[in-house]
């Protein structure tokens, strides 16, 4: 049986070159590739630079979200049989031969539900993206918190910056720039969680595959790029939805008493412990 990958970017009024950057580098390979480009912007102007067959435009202008507009693309997906579908963000880019790694490392591993490589800032520089799973402190008071000592300190751990970032480990909450999801996980667990707008989506899945038996890991043997604009740190409206997307999240999970974030946080950071 054929492997069949298939690909989605949400887009809203997005910088073209950036755009079709990332889509040349989803297209760059070998492997059975479909991509569909979800465009929630008012316009349909993006359109234009599809120069692919195997590229899919769908314009949406109702703006359901992230995950909801994800979501219109791994429903077609699962209608196509893919195997494995990728999830990109706008601003990312990469070399020939990442999907391609991790493919292989996805069929070697089956038990493995979601699967990132190491980011890096357009200058090399190496992003924090692996995370335990939040407390309301670290996604509500951290930002707040005058003390920079103090939040440093709970960096190292949240962020796992200790484990140096270069050894392939499991991580509870992988960032949603780029998430290699198998298809057959999403069809035991469901899709993006559409209650949530924009941020945290990516949370919640990795905890719902984690909760059905599958791993989410980093693989630091292959990079990409990532401009990473942190776009709720610079916009109070984006401020507000990702305040938003905290509070469902965690009315969904849990506020300060989660038994379960707790349990899989300890066992995370047991096993990274023992490799050491």
């Amino acid at each position: 049986m054929s492997i069949i990958i298939t690909g989605s970017i949400v887009l809203y009024q997005n910088d073209r070159d950036m755009v079709r950057a990332a889509i040349d580098s989803f297209l760059r390979t070998n492997l059975n590739v479909k991509l569909f480009l979800i465009d929630n912007s008012p316009s349909n102007t993006l359109e234009e630079i599809i120069e692919d067959a195997r590229v899919c435009y769908i314009h949406n202008p109702s703006n359901p979200g992230f995950g909801a507009g994800h979501n219109i693309a791994l429903k077609l997906a699962i209608q196509k049989g893919s195997t494995y579908h990728l999830i990109l963000n706008p601003d990312v880019y990469y070399a020939e031969s990442v999907l391609e790694e991790l493919t292989d490392y996805m069929e070697k591993n089956t038990d493995i539900g979601n699967i990132m490589p190491k980011v890096l800032y357009p200058n090399n520089e190496i992003q924090r993206l692996c995370k335990l799973l939040p407390t309301p402190y670290d996604w509500i008071g951290r930002r707040f918190n005058p003390f920079k000592k103090m939040v440093e300190k709970r960096n190292d751990l949240f962020e796992l910056r200790f484990t140096g970032y270069d050894r392939i480990m499991d991580v509870p909450y992988l960032s949603g720039c780029f998430m290699y999801l198998r298809i057959s996980a999403l069809n035991e667990i469901g899709l993006f969680d559409e209650g949530i707008f924009m941020y945290g989506e990516e949370t919640d899945l990795c905890r719902r595959l984690i909760d059905a038996g599958y791993r989410t890991v980093f693989y630091p043997r292959v990079h990409i790029y990532h401009h990473f604009e942190k776009g709720s740190h610079k916009s109070w409206r984006l401020t507000k939805i990702g305040m938003q997307s905290a509070i469902y999240y965690f009315n969904k999970w849990g506020w300060f008493f989660d038994r379960k974030r707790r349990l899989i946080n300890k066992d995370i950071l047991r096993k990274i412990n023992s490799q050491k």
